[in-house]
């Protein structure tokens, strides 16, 4: 069996077949019949079982398997490539145009048999991870004329054919962001999408397949995630027979660009994963992977955090920022953001976006002495920026309205009283640049909030060359601003807002060091919101925050340790008028947020157990556990009760090592791993409603 090692590519000559060998999967495709054809994607097998395998049969008339599926021939079902040349011809006929292995990266090179056009299949695989990243590009290799491309996917996968899948996802809207969704996977085309121009609250880009018969701990899954935080499209199709697949790719909707002569472009990227060991496995693996190989800063701890918003809208200013800030530091805080309101002339949302300079009556001598206050309390600086927008009542708007996003004749639809700026022209994306370089440059400023508050509406560039480029070219020149600004302000780090979770995506995580994946911090609401979202994205990446009681946005009141300890199961933040805490929350915040920095090594590096999930019932309960096994953490909370029912708090833990003991320090308890995974840990839930508990367990020495 052992031909092969993880993050290796090994290639059959005879048949045309290569296979990825990941961490403990293969991926295999084949060279033939005029295109690349998915063959395998499972547990590993040797070269030469993957090269005995056959191609994906058809369906009917209908061509099933390519890797890139274009348009011509029986191929019937959603294409892959979408392209016309010069003289209307749309269909593509493919001969090979070579291949290179370089460790763990395929290319697999196809060129169309007349007209000037490659396309070239990538493939990542890597020794640590069974995640295989995916993308797709092409070439423009000859003169004369462009060519016109509708679509281009990251990526086509293939699922095991199966008489039943079943479809995981998530959906919601703005404050009720990363519902678990799970249906079952019907004969037909489902397809999740974002036309808003950022990634989107309402559906996130990346799904599950599996069997109908996964679970938290056993079951073959397959997954995709795409790394774009523009619009996008993933679309699945079933057919009769069970055969499955996925495609990907950004770019629906938009009008066709051209591919010029001598041009090169590629495809954002598509990664997908086969896992054995059912949803919670396929999550730690995930997890793993955006930590090894997304996050800009990973192997930092998240500090824990206040934001100014809940507590004080607009209405900001250096002395009430100060008592402010003092209050955090007191609490644990280690990273103080102020928030929306510190500009122009700004006091509601009316006004000031695009006019970055702080507000002259609020802080009159500028941030530098706020900041200064923040650093000798011991605590980092954040501040809130939203970049890509313009509010028409602001000096940049008057001297520049053709920077926004708009069409000829036609009205520029204000939300939430803003435009939005073409960051697709170079001038603007400079201009951007401009003014934030100079903001980190002249403030010591640790921390930027990227806010985007809007959906792109009118998204035209009258004056463009190939305006079916703009949504595209405002997506990459976001990620260059982001990129540029990190490498030339190395200690900054930076989260990505949208209202909440808009701009949640692996495109984005590679730039930004957490996400706000809802503006709704109600702990009732973010139990389910969390446990979405830790469907692909680690806990690292995930501010939470402990806020005001009732909520200012559910109006639900809730108890303060359970607001922290649902909190804490992401990067915890505060929120809040915490001037106006009396003095024992006070205390006992401190006391909570002094529980999570001890803990928050696991919580944001371990491995995540979902032991009882939150769609189960109205009781959830999860673990993380370190990667030597030495150390875990489990919290719980119980939302409410029922009269007259019979509640044992009693979980079964997982990765730990059986033949140790475990210890909670402060309650004095020695445990058995074995009996801690078999028998199960009695949590000890208080009683009543919002009752909730956090255990920190440390392995014994041996002896």
């Amino acid at each position: 069996m052992a031909d092969h090692g993880p993050g290796t590519v090994r290639h059959d000559a005879g048949t045309g077949t290569w296979v990825l060998y990941g961490r403990t999967t293969a991926y295999g495709l084949r060279l033939t019949a005029g295109s690349v054809w998915h063959v395998w994607w499972g547990p590993a097998l040797t070269l030469d079982q993957v090269a005995g395998l056959p191609l994906p049969p058809r369906d009917h008339d209908d061509i099933l398997g390519e890797e890139l599926p274009g348009e011509g021939g029986e191929r019937f079902g959603p294409p892959s490539l979408q392209v016309a040349f010069g003289d209307g011809t749309r269909a593509v006929e493919w001969v090979p145009g070579g291949h290179h292995i370089d460790g763990g990266h395929l290319r697999v090179t196809l060129a169309d048999r007349h007209y000037p056009l490659h396309v070239e299949l990538h493939y990542r695989v890597r020794p640590d991870s069974d995640v295989i990243e995916r993308w797709t590009v092409l070439r423009h290799t000859g003169a004369g004329a462009p060519v016109s491309v509708s679509a281009v996917d990251a990526a086509s996968w293939t699922v095991p054919a199966h008489p039943v899948h079943r479809l995981s996802y998530v959906g919601g809207e703005t404050k009720v962001e990363f519902q678990l969704q799970r249906m079952n996977l019907d004969t037909g085309e489902f397809t999740l999408t974002s036309r808003r121009g950022v990634t989107r609250q309402e559906v996130n880009p990346w799904l599950i397949v599996d069997r109908a018969d996964a679970s938290e701990e056993h079951g073959q899954v397959w997954s995709v995630a795409l790394a774009w935080s523009g619009n996008w499209r993933i679309t699945t199709r079933r057919t009769l027979a069970g055969h499955v697949t996925i495609s990907a790719g950004s770019g629906p909707g938009e009008p066709a660009w051209r591919l010029q002569p001598g041009e090169t472009w590629q495809s954002p990227m598509c990664a997908g994963l086969y896992s054995a060991g059912g949803f919670g496995a396929t999550s730690r693996q995930w997890h793993a992977y955006v930590r090894a190989h997304v996050l800009p800063a990973a192997d930092e701890v998240r500090p824990v955090f206040y934001n100014s918003w809940e507590g004080c809208g607009f209405d900001v200013d250096e002395a009430g920022q100060r008592r402010m800030a003092r209050v955090a530091a007191e609490l644990g805080a280690e990273l103080y953001v102020l928030d929306d309101g510190w500009f122009s002339t700004r006091t509601d949302d009316r006004a000031g976006l695009g006019d970055w300079w702080p507000h002259p009556d609020r802080f009159p001598d500028g941030l530098g002495p706020l900041i200064a206050e923040v650093h000798r309390l011991g605590m980092r600086f954040g501040l809130w920026v939203e970049p890509e927008m313009v509010n028409p009542d602001s000096r940049l708007y008057h001297d520049h309205p053709d920077w926004t996003l708009h069409m000829p004749h036609r009205h520029r639809t204000e939300i939430r009283h803003q435009l939005v700026l073409n960051f697709a022209r170079p001038e603007v994306a400079e201009w951007a640049y401009t003014w934030l370089d100079k903001l980190l440059t002249d403030n010591a400023i640790d921390f930027l909030k990227w806010d985007s508050n809007r959906a792109f509406t009118e998204a035209g560039w009258p004056e463009s060359a190939d305006p079916g480029r703009t949504l595209t070219d405002h997506t990459r020149n976001l990620y260059r601003i982001i990129d540029r600004l990190r490498a030339d302000h190395p200690r900054v780090r930076i989260e990505t807002c949208a209202s909440g979770g808009g701009r949640v995506d692996l495109g984005m995580l590679r730039r930004a060091d957490q996400s706000w994946p809802s503006d709704n911090t109600d702990p009732a609401d973010r139990m389910a919101i969390q446990e979405g979202y830790s469907q692909i994205y680690p806990a690292i990446t995930m501010g939470a925050c402990a806020g005001d009681s009732p909520s200012p946005v559910t109006g639900r009141a809730s108890a303060l340790t359970f607001r922290f300890h649902v909190a804490m199961a992401g990067a915890l933040g505060l929120s809040g008028d915490l001037r106006a805490w009396p003095e024992p929350d006070r205390r006992e915040a401190a006391r909570l947020t002094a529980t999570y920095r001890r803990i928050r090594h696991l919580v944001q590096h371990g491995d995540l157990y979902r032991l009882r999930p939150a769609a189960l019932d109205r009781m959830t309960v999860v673990q993380y556990v370190s990667a030597d096994a030495a150390e875990t953490v489990v919290l719980a909370w119980r939302l409410f009760t029922r009269p007259r029912e019979i509640d044992v708090p009693i979980v079964c833990l997982r990765g730990l090592d059986p033949s140790a003991r475990y210890r909670d320090g402060e309650r004095g308890v020695v445990l058995d791993g074995a009996v801690l995974m078999h028998a199960g840990l009695d949590l000890g839930l208080p009683p009543g409603d919002q009752a909730s508990v956090v255990w920190h367990l440390r392995r014994d020495p041996p002896g």
